[in-house]
């Protein structure tokens, strides 16, 4: 397994399912575009093999939506020219062809069968022989802008991990003895998940030992929360410690036959509504199938003849057995035969998503299936006037690379496209490969005047492989850069620019009012709320329409934001636990009660003693910084991290491994003896309660023992780093470690030398302690400069992620806090979001089909869509977005897209002017005006302050309050307003002084 190629889906499956993965044979029938979508997903996540088959020559009409095929592929078959390119995304993986017909012979050498491009006789052969066998079972289908996913798993499949979320565990506090037995969790987790007739089992208790064998039990939730299970009169009593940990239980799913399920389908929807309409989409593709098979072809495009033949046979069809019998929607049946030659690219990405994460279920068991039939249309992205839809000429094959996409939307349109600019900002993430690969299937700024810019600061790194299918594994450099070449490998006409820019405050130089004047719309897939907060206040401002999209595993959204249409973006400034939030500084060194605090103090530990220890010794190296102006509480964590650390310099890997062990000493048992000293256990406040109870967990100190497992970790990761600060060679050697470790003496307290009690100390901090750091600082700036250590959580043999995990499993020890695994706390401390290439792709085909709308000119608010989805649980919900609220004050009307806009003039005018024009022309008494952070005047200031204000002109008394000129290039100061009469709620709209 390369743990560091699939690290982000790992988070996501787990290391059983990845393992079934890479076992797994998958045959794939049908290479045009949704078919390479399958198969670019299950390659990159790792299939064991993929056979593909598809006998058909390459048409023009394939390459708008299969980015395996070109020009030169024209005339080959579809299967034999998508191997070599497939192959390049993932070397472990076997890919081969197929070049005869499906056999039941064939069928048998695999564990999934997908079909994706065969008539209704194939998929019924097909679908009986694999049901009779156990097969696992899939058909896809995406005629034009509506798509369907069957899954037949058999009678029988066994769901061994239902949801994507993690078992619940809980620290134990107490259990009574008796009928029931209750178990008490731990302050920090009283606030649990378990639900009544939930299965648990229990692990680490002392005392009441016979639980910790027991099988799964069933739990009952009191009022309180806490938990009653069976009977314990009979067993030890309890002591202290152990864990309560849920059994997910496995669940059985029973498909039908498609034979069967074609006259009796569970369909997967969200409302009655909607099971209405796919019960006619149902019908609809069964008289698709049925015209094909009487002309051997699928509809004309905008034919109204072959549209009326198609709905005329889904009208004679037998009703479904299950179902009302209902008259079937007309208009719903002709559009979809009207555009069902069509091939679009975003239509692909989603079924083709959708279709892949099933065949990761069948392979691995992991996740709910669908039960069976899921379908979904896009049809609200034709035009809702009729008058504007395409006609037969307009969508007539022209013998070119978007034959598939002129057969739905017409050449018209396809203009349109070819003249958008779009920016496409972090552009080469898993989103943002997928995006470019859709605007160069889908032609989008292939014109001189259109194009797409790409901006990205990050650079590629191998666990990007399979996610990022733009990226190879011989790819080295900035992601745009790469991406951006890409991109015109797919489509040589794609006009692509490239930024290492970031988009934030900083870069308004470069993208400023130039830039997005030449800009039709954004496209954003940041993993920051800030950075997303920022970029839509930057398409507010320009008035530019947004997309932004972003995944966690298999969940995903993508949403549109269009001006003076929709809502502006108004997501949470930060995630619901956010890293940047810090916890006191006391919790996290004596009173922590959960994992992120240990985590937060683990993290903390390696900055301080491999980071910012070295920089403040080179800095005071450099300058010779006096240290009595700093804070108090930054000096008492210098004096532990310079005092402690630097006390002696090391010149041998021995000097280190002692460091090391005397600074496990400190943390694990001699700091907690200290705080025990001072707060012992028993220890009563005023108001008679415990002072160790609550959320304040009663610590234990460690003995050292290089047998276990941990205790090693810390002591070999903590002397690597050490030695790699001060310049010296480490050790991965753990045999020779260990025997190193039985020559030196038991680890001697280091609290006399150290000051080891923090905040406890601090109103005897004096000048004592400062003249001794000083003079300590003053020996080693003598010395080399040191290294500081940077965190890098992708590189498995820095130490880095060793540390901190043995850092925070060693305090959980102490302070008998549930501990995480490597993994997680790698997750954690790297801020690593979990990915899989199957939600990527499908909120990259979400966000074209928003892009599709955008760029077809005006449009109601009702054919936007906002999608959330969540592949494991087969939730997938779109919804119209909100309208931006209107705002009020006197006359005037406004919403969160608008802006007041007041010309410079000729000659410029004075602030007194601008004010007398906001009077007159708005009826507004302006009582104070804002540039950013400054005011520029209040009515409130003196007299002789105002009038010296008001004669200045407007650009004149920016640069005098804010001390610099505006920007070369700038057209526009914007301004906030302050008015005479406005109520507390009233916010108006920004002033746009235009300069130019």
């Amino acid at each position: 397994m390369d743990e560091e190629l699939y690290s982000r889906q790992l988070y996501v499956l787990g290391l059983p399912a990845m393992q079934r993965i890479q076992r797994a044979r998958v045959l794939l029938s049908g290479l045009r575009g949704l078919g390479a979508e399958v198969a670019k997903n299950l390659v990159l996540m790792g299939v064991g093999s993929l056979t593909l088959h598809d006998p058909h020559p390459t048409c023009w009409a394939d390459l708008a939506a299969q980015f395996f095929l070109s020009e030169e592929s024209l005339g080959r078959s579809r299967a034999e020219a998508s191997q070599a390119p497939l192959a390049q995304l993932n070397e472990a993986v076997q890919i081969s062809v197929h070049t005869g017909d499906i056999t039941e012979d064939l069928l048998l050498a695999f564990q999934v069968v997908v079909l994706t491009n065969s008539k209704l006789e194939e998929q019924l052969k097909v679908g009986t022989f694999c049901h009779k066998h156990g097969i696992y079972f899939l058909v896809a289908e995406t005629p034009g802008l509506v798509g369907r996913v069957f899954c037949d798993f058999g009678e029988d499949f066994t769901v061994a991990d239902p949801t994507e979320v993690e078992p619940m565990t809980a620290a134990i506090q107490d259990i009574s003895q008796g009928l029931p037995g209750i178990v008490t969790l731990r302050g920090d987790t009283k606030r649990h998940s378990f639900r009544d007739g939930d299965l648990v089992i229990f692990s680490g208790i002392e005392g009441m030992v016979e639980l910790n064998n027991c099988s799964p039990q069933p739990v009952h939730v009191q009022k309180d929360g806490s938990l009653e299970i069976g009977d314990t009169s009979a067993f030890s009593r309890y002591l202290r410690g152990g864990v309560i940990t849920e059994v997910k239980r496995p669940k059985t799913v029973r498909h039908k036959s498609l034979d069967t399920a074609l006259l009796q389908p569970h369909v997967v929807v969200q409302s009655t509504q909607e099971a209405q309409r796919a019960h006619c989409l149902h019908q609809a593709f069964l008289a698709l199938h049925k015209f094909q098979q009487l002309h051997g072809r699928l509809p004309k495009p905008w034919d109204p003849v072959d549209a009326e033949t198609v709905v005329r046979v889904a009208q004679d069809l037998e009703p479904l057995t299950g179902t009302k019998e209902e008259s079937l929607d007309e208009a719903l049946l002709r559009k979809f035969a009207l555009c069902s030659a069509g091939s679009l690219s975003p239509m692909a990405a989603i079924l083709g998503g959708v279709a892949a994460q099933e065949v990761l279920k069948a392979i691995s068991g992991k996740f709910m299936p669908l039960d069976q039939w899921l379908y979904f249309d896009a049809l609200e992205c034709l035009p809702e006037d009729e008058e504007l839809l395409p006609n037969p000429e307009d969508c007539h094959p022209r013998n070119c690379r978007y034959d598939g996409q002129i057969a739905v939307f017409g050449t018209g349109f396809q203009q349109k496209l070819s003249y958008q600019h779009y920016l496409l900002q972090v552009g080469a993430g898993a989103i943002g490969c997928e995006m470019l690969k859709s605007f160069a299937l889908m032609g989008l700024g292939v014109r001189a005047n259109g194009g797409v810019a790409v901006a990205d600061m990050d650079h590629i790194e191998r666990s990007n492989l399979s996610r990022q299918f733009l990226f190879r594994p011989q790819d080295i450099g900035p992601k745009a850069e790469v991406a951006a070449t890409a991109a015109q490998r797919l489509n040589p006409d794609l006009q692509v620019t490239f930024y290492t820019n970031p988009l934030d405050p900083t870069t308004q130089h470069i993208f400023g009012d130039d830039f997005f004047s030449r800009v039709d719309g954004v496209v954003a897939a940041l993993d920051s709320f800030e950075a997303r907060h920022y970029v839509a206040a930057r398409c507010t401002h320009y008035l530019k329409p947004l997309l932004e999209a972003g995944t966690q595993g298999t969940r995903g959204s993508a949403s549109v934001f269009v001006p003076h249409v929709t809502e502006v973006y108004k997501g949470p400034i930060s995630a619901a636990d956010p890293e940047g939030v810090p916890h006191p500084l006391c919790t996290l060194r004596y009173f922590p009660s959960t994992v992120e605090h240990i985590l937060q103090w683990a993290r903390d530990e390696f900055e301080g003693l491999f980071s910012r220890s070295a920089e403040t010794i080179n800095c005071y190296q450099e300058a010779c910084t006096s240290l009595s102006g700093m804070d108090r509480t930054q000096t008492l964590i210098l004096l532990q991290q310079v005092m402690g650390v630097l006390k002696r310099r090391p010149k041998t890997w021995e000097d280190c491994v002692v460091w090391a062990l005397g600074h496990w000493q400190l943390c694990f048992h001699d700091g907690i003896v200290e705080l025990l000293r001072q707060f012992p256990p028993d220890k009563v406040l005023k108001d008679g309660t415990l002072f160790w109870s609550g959320s304040k967990s009663c610590p234990q100190p460690l003995q050292f023992d290089p047998n276990q497992d941990m205790h090693f970790l810390y002591v070999l990761a903590a002397a690597n780093l050490y030695a790699q600060m001060h310049g010296l060679l480490g050790s991965h050697d753990q045999t020779a470690l260990k025997e190193l470790l039985q020559l030196l003496p038991e680890p001697a307290s280091m609290h006399q030398s150290l000051i080891s009690d923090g905040a406890f100390t601090a109103a005897e901090f004096g000048p004592e302690q400062l003249k001794e750091l000083q003079e300590l600082l003053r020996d080693w700036s003598k010395g080399p400069r040191l290294k500081p250590v940077l965190f890098e959580k992708n590189d498995d043999s820095n130490f880095h992620v060793d540390f901190v995990v043995a850092a925070t499993d060693l305090r959980a020890q102490n302070y008998g806090i549930l501990p995480v695994n490597h993994a997680q706390i790698k997750q954690i401390v790297g801020r690593i979001i979990p990915a899989i290439a199957t939600s990527t792709a499908v909120v990259a085909g979400l966000l074209g089909l928003e892009l599709y709308k955008v760029v077809s000119g005006p449009r109601p608010l009702s054919t936007f869509r906002r999608s959330y989805l969540h592949l494991a649980e087969n939730y997938f919900i779109r919804s119209v977005p909100s309208a931006p609220a209107l705002q009020l004050f006197q006359h005037l009307k406004w919403t969160c897209w608008d802006h007041l806009k007041v010309p410079a003039g000729q000659p410029e005018r004075t602030l007194e002017s601008l004010l007398a024009h906001l009077q007159e022309e708005q009826a507004l008494k302006v009582e104070m005006l804002l540039y950013g952070p400054y005011i520029l005047y209040s009515a409130q200031w003196p007299l002789e302050k105002q009038a010296r204000c008001l004669c200045l002109r407007v650009t004149e008394l920016v640069q005098q309050v804010t001390g610099r000129e505006p920007e070369p290039g700038l057209r526009v100061l914007v301004l906030e307003l302050s008015c005479e009469g406005e109520g507390d709620e009233t916010a108006f709209p920004p002033l746009h002084y235009e300069l130019w």
